[in-house]
């Protein structure tokens, strides 16, 4: 049976390059980075390589890149580690309503440590207003955590305004950047922001791997405490072997950033085209121009997506009905609720997520059997209700 992978933005493949790179550090690389003898010089050096390649993607000064086992770790670090740091400033934290669900549980969290969140709301296109954010900010507001791009709908956030803003205020600002890094490009020296965040597996490196983008002279408390690893931020013994494959995939993302952003786009437009005009009733979430390259959000109203989740495996097909962190819960996604979706909308809702492994043919074999399925899954369901 074919194999379509239209998931990426809930993991990617892990690049043979990157695997490539990361061997040698299971085997004869295997010493500790702290150690000083020649089984943990070679490791250190492999380190601080990997974070002049991150810092290259996202453009920051190496010493600003932390190592984390991931996207959710850098979010919570970021996220309290701020707070805590700043308690005595305030305890005022805006965030919005269609976060990802490590942001929105850890600003959930500190409601339960004293301190007070607003959550902001987001218009139709899943976009944030900007002046809806400036009348949130008082003067016990300490902190703004607000997401690059959304992974469920791909939008992205006016970050830059976002960011001036903070600054105007002199508030700290956390940006989840996860689905953003690698896909479009992003340059922290250029932007307001305090932290970025990056997820290793969500850029064809490996799982349980990914890194802060900490703005020189912050203060943030470690989450993790321990030795004095990625200067006293983040104890413990650095994942080498994740370390080196991250770097890798940074590496590999910058070199074609733009012209793989391009072929992506085009076989993403291609799809979304495809499917306006072959299925009547559809709605596709999410702003039409500002929005990640590779993301298509669209509702199949009339169809249950339990069932047609089914149809797409049935046919080899790979995609979401939302994001990964919430696959297993039977709640209407969050961020289409916010932007104004009905329950039985929101309910029909596919995400499909292009990535490197994709061709124009994985697009054609999607448009030949689509339409006849979702034809069927209403027919089958108006004869149910009948």
């Amino acid at each position: 049976m074919k194999r379509i992978y239209l998931d990426n933005n809930a993991t990617t493949p892990v690049h043979p390059e990157v695997i490539d790179a990361m061997l040698p550090f299971f085997r004869e690389d295997f010493g500790n980075p702290s150690s000083t003898h020649w089984a943990g010089v070679n490791v250190r050096q492999a380190i601080n390589r990997a974070r002049e390649q991150v810092a290259a993607l996202v453009n920051c000064s190496p010493s600003e890149v932390v190592f984390t086992s991931g996207g959710s770790e850098s979010v919570n670090t970021a996220i309290k580690g701020i707070a805590a740091a700043r308690r005595k400033k305030g305890s005022h934290i805006i965030s919005t309503m269609v976060e990802h669900p490590a942001v929105f549980n850890s600003v959930r969290h500190l409601e339960r440590e004293g301190f007070r969140s607003t959550f902001l709301t987001v218009d139709g296109d899943g976009m944030l207003d900007a002046g809806e954010l400036r009348a949130a900010i008082d003067d016990d507001t300490i902190l703004i955590s607000a997401m690059y791009a959304n992974n469920e709908t791909g939008v992205i956030f006016p970050v830059r305004e976002i960011g001036e803003l903070a600054a105007e205020r002199g508030v700290s600002i956390v940006c989840d950047t996860v689905q953003a890094v690698g896909k479009v490009p992003i340059s922290f020296r250029d932007l307001s922001v305090d932290v970025f965040t990056v997820s290793g597996h969500k850029l064809h490196g490996p799982k349980g791997i990914g890194a802060l983008i900490v703005r020189s002279g912050l203060r943030i408390l470690p989450l993790i405490h321990g030795g004095p690893q990625e200067k006293n931020r983040r104890a413990g013994t650095e994942n080498a072997p994740g370390i080196v494959g991250l770097g890798k995939a940074c590496e590999m993302a910058r070199l074609d950033l733009e012209e793989e952003g391009l072929r992506i786009r085009s076989l993403r437009d291609m799809l979304e085209r495809g499917i306006l005009e072959t299925i009547p009733d559809v709605k596709v979430n999410g702003h039409p121009g500002k929005r990640l390259p590779n993301t298509l959000n669209i509702s199949f109203r009339g169809v249950y997506v339990e069932l047609l989740l089914a149809e797409f495996d049935r046919n080899g097909v790979a995609v979401s009905a939302g994001s990964a962190c919430s696959a297993e819960s039977r709640e209407v996604s969050r961020v289409l609720t916010a932007m104004g979706l009905d329950g039985a909308t929101a309910r029909s809702t596919i995400r499909f997520s292009l990535g490197r492994e994709n061709c124009r043919e994985d697009i054609d074999y999607l448009l030949a059997f689509l339409p006849p399925v979702i034809q069927r899954l209403r027919s089958e369901r108006n004869a149910r209700l009948t």
